[in-house]
């Protein structure tokens, strides 16, 4: 699994989420539990993941769509 996306906007997890499921690419979020424990004020971020050898399309989707990554090495 790699980790594509990094937030703490719940929105910007479920529009991710349903691009990839739009190309056919299965993601997970991982944190949500812990992000809805500390009340939505922005501690705990979501992480997406998917397998990795969907990761290169999967993150190539989110940027055409606007969505970056989160991550440190997104430039």
């Amino acid at each position: 699994m790699k980790e594509i996306l990094r937030t703490t906007e719940a929105l910007d997890v479920a529009f991710a989420t349903a691009l990839l499921k739009g190309e056919g690419i299965r993601s997970y979020v991982l944190g949500e539990n812990m992000a809805a424990l500390e009340g939505s004020i922005g501690i705990f971020p979501r992480r997406v993941m998917v397998a990795e050898a969907d990761a290169f399309v999967a993150a190539a989707v989110l940027r055409d769509n606007g969505i970056e990554s989160g991550l440190p090495d997104d430039r």
